[in-house]
């Protein structure tokens, strides 16, 4: 099959989703071409093409610079439309697209994320297309509206609301097949479909095609954990994130330092803004910012955490931290996307004390959290293979063909 794979960004092992689905579509034998727009990562950008190109597939890049972005935001705010679904707009784009596509002979188009789905509107009509929204945005809105720290995220979020719920209804209607992460994520589009779409309006099907790991790279080290260690990963700049760990050092660590005043937190992860970086004023802290390899930050901590107060979709940071055989402790707004057999491996906290008691019962109980670590290898080994998430999305391919 020639695939034409559209993503606002450069798939890379922070986007884990594209990076993978990308590929194991190629070692499938799937010929792939992708067209990655968006702003640059000089960080990440040149060796995650270099990794793309190595297994085969064909790459095209085109910057869109951060003023252009910034641009396309403050118009479409102004105009009452979604600014994510215009953030990535440049008319480059839809030309190089329909180029690829009148040169290609492509089978089927697969489009990423809401800030690439406008260019379904430049798509020729025969061509068949699938939507891989990954995440409802809206819902995702809804949740940081009334639970981010930060008033400038519930304002915004406030503001991108409506215009997101009209823009992501209307998206199932111009797509062949659309996928996401999780049933939460499909439950909440199409409860949008039904809200916003005139009645009898055709519909894409929405599938989900959940996110896997890659469990040959994310797996246990050699090494003795640290037995007062906690660790935290993730992209540093998302909005979720931030809120996480900052309500985690307010909120949960105190409880945790009047049982041990010894325990370690490690902030792990890509661009921490000023607020995060200024935790590490307490030597107890560490923010490391991006690094090359994040398993040995996750195989030194005794426990991995992930305290969400809202999220969408499915956390990568939990997948990975249990092939890794770390022992994890999740606030319920994590648990989106993982099969129900989760419940039996990682631990819940639902509020501060609880969250900070799971905590301490793992530090103060090493043999149940080896006995939760290596549980949780097994649960992502049966449950979350970048190859069964292929197959799916293979099917939901043939599927939009029919």
């Amino acid at each position: 099959m020639r695939i034409l794979y559209i993503t606002p960004y450069v798939p890379s092992p922070i986007r884990v989703r594209p990076y993978h689905l990308l590929l194991n579509l190629a070692k499938a034998g799937q010929e792939v071409t992708l067209l990655a727009a968006g702003e640059a990562d000089p960080v990440v950008d040149a060796a995650a093409l270099a990794t793309l190109r190595g297994a085969g597939i064909t790459t095209h890049r085109i910057v869109v610079p951060t003023w252009r972005a910034y641009l396309n935001s403050l118009i479409a705010m102004l105009r009452r439309r979604p600014m994510q679904a215009h953030y990535s707009v440049d008319r480059r784009v839809a030309a190089r697209m329909r180029h690829l596509i009148a040169e290609g002979d492509f089978d089927i188009v697969h489009i990423e994320h809401l800030r690439a789905a406008r260019l379904v509107e430049a798509l020729p009509p025969a061509i068949p297309a699938l939507y891989d929204a990954v995440d409802c945005i809206a819902l995702l809105f809804e949740q940081a509206m009334k639970n981010s720290p930060s008033w400038r995220s519930r304002l915004i979020t406030r503001i991108e609301l409506e215009p997101t719920r009209r823009y992501e209804a209307h998206l199932l209607s111009r797509f062949r097949q659309v996928i996401v992460t999780s049933p939460r994520d499909k439950a909440a589009l199409e409860a949008l479909a039904d809200r916003y779409l005139p009645p009898g309006t055709p519909t894409a099907p929405v599938t989900v095609v959940t996110n896997g790991v890659d469990a040959d790279y994310f797996h246990p080290l050699p090494l003795e954990p640290e037995p007062r260690t906690v660790v935290f990963s993730g992209k540093m700049s998302y909005h979720a994130n931030i809120a996480a760990v900052l309500d985690f050092v307010l909120t949960v660590l105190p409880r945790l330092w009047d049982w041990d005043p010894a325990i370690r937190f490690l902030i792990v992860g890509k661009d921490p803004p000023e607020q995060v970086r200024a935790l590490a004023d307490d030597p107890r802290i560490e923010v490391t910012g991006y690094v090359e390899d994040i398993r040995p930050y996750l195989a030194r901590a005794a426990v991995a955490v992930c305290p969400v107060r809202y999220a969408v979709g499915i956390q990568s940071k939990v997948l990975e931290a249990m092939a890794m055989e770390r022992p994890v402790v999740v606030a319920p707004a994590a648990m989106g996307g993982l099969h129900p057999a989760a419940h039996q491996v990682v631990l819940i906290g639902e509020g501060p004390a609880q969250f900070a008691e799971a905590v301490r019962r793992l530090l103060a109980d090493p043999a149940e959290a080896r006995r939760r670590g290596r549980a949780g290898r097994r649960y992502v080994l049966r449950y979350h293979s970048w190859q069964q998430s292929v197959r799916q999305l293979l099917s939901r391919y043939e599927a939009a063909l029919d």
